[in-house]
């Protein structure tokens, strides 16, 4: 395989974890009783522009189809999160009644719904059919499509270019990542903006985040990477951030390569962080994979001991991550008979892979467990403090990422 960004070929393999079916491809009644797809989940490393890469390259039709399972408003941190971000962002850029703004993965309208809420005209970009149309019942209007150079053009040349293109927990999930990104920079206006989030590959590294690796992240991201993939595209970063979500993620602030803008101190000191890291040296990902079966291991131990001493456990959270720890560990229903989720678009369904039944929330009300699993780790706190009832039933919260431990 080739890199996806420079065409370089690729031979440093960050991890292997063997084959999982899409992490977001939950079973029904009736796909239940059939055979799944299993695909090859093994993540490389290009040693000349330094993208971590997924092997395998499976169309995005496959993955985001129409009854695509997320919906990004399922969680009261990711709301919170979204709303804050539009608040500053119409505050540092002064958008107003006369601006545009574009979000591309718009999914459900978790975000656009406040430049809605803020008279500020918008258009979401969304391929999974569902999520669009819960966005359209808030008022938002939407393209179904998947974004690419060709996308951009089409809605420039209809007068749609953006002040602020919005692309946030996306840029990792696009399998031509140089498509896209000459797509943003034909979609922005001479002055606009655009903003990626995505999750930190120096905190993946660090605290070996290896579930956070399924088929719809075709990249896992430094800053470095980013400026390389904007340069080759006419762009170029001008401001980072970083966020706690997802276990540590970058909020990038691009625009043209032309633009006035000033780069701001906070690039440089990124980038620090990631060479003082080793992100582009061998040395740092050759221990990955051993770090990934201790953690495995860790998991499958606690449970099996569990289930020996008649212990009642279950799962919280029908993530993906979840999905490629528990098929990563195989883990199956005998050893986690269930697993809660507050997303009615997966309740009554099966996880992939190990298909272990998805039961609503409120069946944590009639059992008294000893051990809940919280698969989305990220949230755990969330989830606590939802669940506050379970601990008058001494009930323990687990994590088992970055390490197995009682919350």
């Amino acid at each position: 395989m080739n890199c996806r960004h420079c065409g370089t070929a690729l031979d440093l393999q960050l991890v292997d974890l063997g084959s999982a079916p899409p992490s977001n491809r939950y079973l029904d009644q009736k796909t239940i009783h059939e055979p799944e797809s299993w695909l090859p989940l093994r993540v490389l490393v290009c040693e000349h522009c330094w993208l971590v890469q997924t092997e395998d390259f499976t169309r995005p039709e496959l993955l985001f189809t129409s009854d695509y399972a997320y919906y990004s408003s399922t969680s009261r941190t990711w709301l919170n999160h979204a709303k804050h971000y539009a608040v500053d962002i119409i505050d540092r850029l002064h958008l107003t009644k006369e601006s545009f703004v574009v979000e591309i993965a718009s999914n459900d309208g978790y975000l656009l719904k406040n430049f809605v809420s803020a008279k500020i005209p918008c258009l979401g970009i969304e391929p999974a059919e569902q999520a669009a149309l819960a966005a359209e019942r808030l008022g938002i209007p939407m393209r179904r499509d998947f974004f690419g150079e060709q996308c951009g053009q089409r809605l420039a040349a209809q007068g749609l270019q953006a002040d602020l293109v919005a692309a946030n927990n996306v840029y990792a999930h696009v399998p031509d990542i140089n498509d896209f990104t000459r797509g943003i920079k034909a979609l922005l206006k001479p002055r606009g903006t655009v903003t990626l989030e995505f999750p930190h590959l120096l905190k993946l590294v660090e605290h070996c985040q290896f579930d956070t690796i399924y088929h719809e992240h075709f990249s896992y991201l430094s800053l470095r990477v980013v400026q390389r993939i904007f340069a080759v595209a006419g762009l170029r970063v001008f401001d980072v951030q970083l966020l706690p979500t997802h276990g540590g993620s970058l909020r990038v602030y691009g625009c043209h390569q032309e633009d006035s803008r000033f780069e701001e101190p906070s690039v440089a000191h990124v980038l620090r962080s990631e060479a003082a890291a080793g992100l582009e040296a061998r040395e740092v990902y050759l221990s990955f994979q051993e770090r990934t079966h201790h953690i495995k291991n860790d998991l499958l131990l606690f449970l099996l001991q569990q289930k020996r001493l008649g212990k009642k456990l279950a799962a919280y959270g029908a993530a993906a991550k979840g999905n490629t720890l528990l098929n990563f560990a195989g883990v199956r229903p005998d050893l986690l008979p269930f697993v809660c989720d507050a997303a009615p678009s997966k309740q009554g369904k099966y996880l992939p892979g190990s298909r272990i039944p998805i039961v609503s929330p409120e069946t944590l009300k009639t059992q008294r467990l000893d051990y809940l699993l919280i698969l989305p780790w990220n949230i755990s706190q969330e989830i606590v403090e939802q669940n506050k009832l379970l601990e008058e039933n001494d009930t323990q919260f687990v994590v088992a990422v970055p390490q197995l431990r009682m919350l």
